[in-house]
């Protein structure tokens, strides 16, 4: 074993510098699910049917949007950054480069927290009542395969993921963006 090999297994599932955060990103998360969970098990039957209840559910999938539009621009960033037609622009380049470190910084947070809006949005349709039609099929399978990626995202901390991180985090998306538009 070489030393980079025992400092990562001294580190622990996450990184110093970002425990904090995504520490402080599962209490929000978890927090928010409990407080939303709480009320719309409150609700009656009517409500729960009624077109009211439509905009409630649609608005925490919107809010799950933006999140993970911004969790994408990190990759999104990283591309761009790596295009050779910015080869002799520098000042647009450090310009890019601050904004791929504030993106990476709160990549994971921003992820968790709309991991919460996810499953809050899934529990309101369930609730309001599933039907068998494109929007909510594409919505299950992309719920389906966001399931691997905060688990092979703790093995991308240790390089172990064989980039299932990214592959998965790909089809998600695809199939996320198929559910919106829908």
């Amino acid at each position: 074993m070489n030393t980079r090999e025992i400092k990562v297994q001294k580190q622990g599932w996450i990184p110093k510098k970002e425990r904090m955060w995504v520490i402080i990103a599962m209490i929000i998360a978890a927090s928010f699910m409990l407080w939303e969970i709480k009320g719309l098990l409150q609700l009656s039957l009517t409500t729960l049917h009624s077109r009211q209840f439509e905009h409630t559910f649609k608005g925490l999938g919107s809010n799950a949007r933006m999140a993970l539009f911004f969790v994408l621009a990190y990759y999104v960033l990283l591309r761009v950054i790596k295009l050779p037609i910015l080869k002799g622009h520098g000042k647009v380049k450090k310009w890019l480069s601050t904004l791929l470190r504030f993106a990476r910084k709160w990549h994971t947070p921003v992820a968790i927290i709309a991991i919460a809006f996810i499953i809050l949005h899934t529990v309101a349709v369930f609730m309001h009542g599933f039907k068998f039609d494109l929007n909510n099929i594409s919505g299950m399978l992309s719920l389906l395969v966001l399931l691997p990626v905060p688990i092979s995202g703790l093995f991308r901390y240790h390089r172990k993921d064989r980039k299932w991180h990214l592959r998965s985090g790909v089809a998600f998306a695809i199939l996320f963006l198929i559910h919106s538009i829908l």
